[in-house]
């Protein structure tokens, strides 16, 4: 009986210890498919950080990370805490985890994102996390909903491009205040609005221009933005440019400039941009499942370049001969 015993209990280990590898395996497996939603990608000493939008049950649990070295093969979700870099109790919001944003100031990363249609910012000593909030509360205290930040560093100040609703999706700008608690008082401003036809084809009386993405090229800024429910198959990205961070900003004649005719995917919309390791500038962005099926929406890549233009402006060249899904 004695060694029947210690057989069990040999037994017993090695089952449990294999099942640990299992899931640890599964947990950091390489090549996921990705289903992440309003994606962003940080690149980071020559390695890649994929954010956004869960693509299943765990929204409404926190923002996993995927990590990779050439934007091809990727691991994970290997964020510390079960794969999350952000989970719920350590931050504002109960639900609906959308749209983040990576940032980093100092010493220190940062992580604005949406929960309950609201905006807060989280921070981590590390791009895999746990991302936290020592004061768990959003930005904004105004009687409307936020979602899908954006900032962008000026000097030393920070400012953020988000989405207010109100009569539909707009993106509006406002200033940061120094701790990131809030935005300061007399700041906002509003910049982009569905006005083309192109931006609200099902003619509804919501009509949406959201997930706005900045850079600043050149001395103009230019604003990806994108446009339509993202249940529409006519969800598109354009974009606009300005002097200035408040506008006033010029759409451009050209979009949309990523959408199902270029891409031969519906739904495609609301990124970020990222440089690569060797300089060359990608939008991230997501596309419908599958031209029946919305989600889980699968996330996706669009190499692209700035030309110049006889009006002294660059203009943006898609290069949709290399989109990819990832």
């Amino acid at each position: 009986m004695k060694f029947f015993y210690v057989y069990i209990i040999c037994f017993l280990s090695i089952f449990f210890w294999g099942c640990n590898v299992l899931k640890n395996a599964e947990a950091n497996r390489v090549n996921p498919t990705i289903t992440e939603a309003d994606p962003t990608i940080f690149s980071y000493h020559e390695k890649y950080y994929l954010y956004g939008t869960s693509g299943d049950k765990t929204v409404n649990e926190g923002i996993k990370v995927y990590t990779s070295e050439d934007l091809r093969n990727w691991e994970g979700p290997a964020g510390k805490q079960s794969g999350f870099a952000l989970r719920k109790g350590n931050t504002f919001g109960s639900k609906g985890f959308w749209a983040p944003q990576v940032f980093k100031k100092r010493n220190k990363f940062y992580m604005a994102y949406a929960a309950n249609e609201e905006i807060a910012i989280a921070s981590s000593h590390s791009l895999l996390g746990p991302f936290v909030q020592t004061f768990t509360r959003p930005l904004f205290n105004d009687g409307f909903k936020h979602i899908d930040p954006f900032i962008v560093k000026e000097g030393v100040n920070y400012y953020i491009y988000f989405v207010k609703l109100d009569q539909g999706n707009k993106i509006y700008v406002a200033q940061l205040s120094s701790d990131f608690s809030g935005v300061i008082a007399g700041t906002e401003k509003k910049c982009i609005e569905a006005t083309d036809h192109w931006e609200n084809t099902a003619d509804s009386d919501w009509p949406v221009t959201e997930g706005p993405a900045v850079i600043k090229h050149k001395g103009v800024y230019y604003m990806f933005y994108s446009a339509n429910d993202f249940r529409n198959i006519d969800y598109a990205v354009g974009y606009a440019t300005s002097k200035s961070l408040f506008g006033p900003w010029k759409k451009s004649n050209q979009n949309p400039i990523i959408s199902r005719k270029n891409t031969r995917y519906n739904g495609t919309g609301h990124g970020d941009i990222f440089q690569s390791n060797s300089g060359q500038y990608y939008y991230v962005l997501h596309v419908h499942y599958s031209n029946k099926i919305v989600s889980p929406r699968k996330t996706a890549i669009m190499p692209f370049e700035f030309v110049p233009t006889l009006s002294g402006v660059d203009s943006i060249k898609i290069d949709n001969q290399n989109f990819s899904v990832l």
